[in-house]
């Protein structure tokens, strides 16, 4: 069986963010992916300079009625990440209504790119969008803390709070949350980062229980673009191979980030030599050279399970 992604996100025409960091790793791992550029950028914009092109609202729905006349329009998964203009992310919200009516059983996984460390990067005119439809229609949700925060309006201070957040998200439609990066301090220490998840299972009797889990990821020293883009595309990965156990899904994710990242920093400072911090072109993700890491990751962190309910 074909498994088919629809990916709606930005194209840079060197490096790897947006559509360019998560085809790859997908089509690895054996997925059809079909891209829809947003943007089409020379390179991301942590670089001293970037030129390029912005897709309309109306050009993306010129792209679908394309694929919608030619009766292709079929998938099991749509992936979405940043989206900077409110008419666009309309658009894709009534073509994600439109193919979940064609296949009820489709899975959006949404990144609600918005900000970080308690500031937006996006106009402000996007958070009620994606409160208000975005999130309603997605499966897989992968905020960050600072996104969870704006969604739900809840802040975040300790695991209790982060449980409470993901349970207000679930409410909110999608059965997989992931906060992929949190504040919380790490048991291991300062050089861990914590990221937490929840996956709501209905079981055979019909009653509803969660798993929760969370992880400690070893942090690295580095500025890197790309990896939420990444992060995204193989949990949607992993989720599919283990549909109902999220914590096997989380560390084969995280784990491919670590050996991604590692790759990149080991690299990228033989690049820069010693004592030299390293360049945005330096620090590109080595993709390409993670090929047997994305397809069969070895776990390097442990997810534990906080808690099992049911009711």
């Amino acid at each position: 069986m074909e498994c088919r992604v629809l990916s709606i996100q930005s194209h840079v025409v060197r490096g790897y963010v947006g559509n360019k960091s998560a085809t790859f790793p997908l089509q690895v791992l054996g997925f059809e992916v079909d891209s829809i550029n947003s943007v089409q950028f020379s390179n991301h914009t942590g670089y001293a300079h970037w030129k390029g092109q912005v897709l309309t609202a109306e050009e993306l729905n010129v792209l679908y009625e394309g694929i919608k006349l030619n009766k292709v329009n079929h998938y099991d998964y749509i992936l979405t990440g940043y989206s900077r203009d409110t008419s666009f992310l309309e658009m894709v919200v009534d073509i994600i209504q439109e193919l979940k009516k064609a296949n009820p059983s489709l899975v959006y996984v949404c990144d609600p790119v918005m900000g970080d460390h308690g500031a937006m990067y996006v106009p402000e005119n996007l958070l009620p969008v994606y409160k208000d439809k975005v999130v309603p229609l997605a499966d897989i949700l992968t905020p960050n803390q600072f996104e969870a925060e704006l969604l739900t309006g809840r802040k975040i201070n300790t695991e209790e709070d982060a449980v409470e957040v993901m349970d207000l998200l679930h409410k909110m439609g999608p059965e997989t949350v992931v906060l992929t990066s949190t504040d919380l301090p790490s048991k291991q220490g300062d050089q861990f980062l914590v990221a937490l998840g929840s996956q709501k299972i209905v079981k055979p009797d019909g009653t509803n229980t969660s798993q929760k889990i969370c992880m400690d990821i070893p942090k690295v020293d580095a500025v890197f673009v790309g990896t939420g883009d990444l992060f995204a595309a193989m949990l949607l990965a992993w989720t599919h191979h283990h549909p109902k156990d999220l914590k096997a899904a989380c560390e084969k994710t995280v784990s491919v980030m670590h050996h991604v990242i590692k790759r990149t920093i080991t690299y990228a400072n033989e690049i820069a030599g010693p004592g030299k911090r390293p360049s945005p072109a330096q620090l590109e993700l080595r993709m390409v050279q993670s090929k047997a890491d994305i397809e069969n990751p070895a776990v390097v962190v442990e997810a534990k399970v906080l808690q099992k309910s049911s009711h």
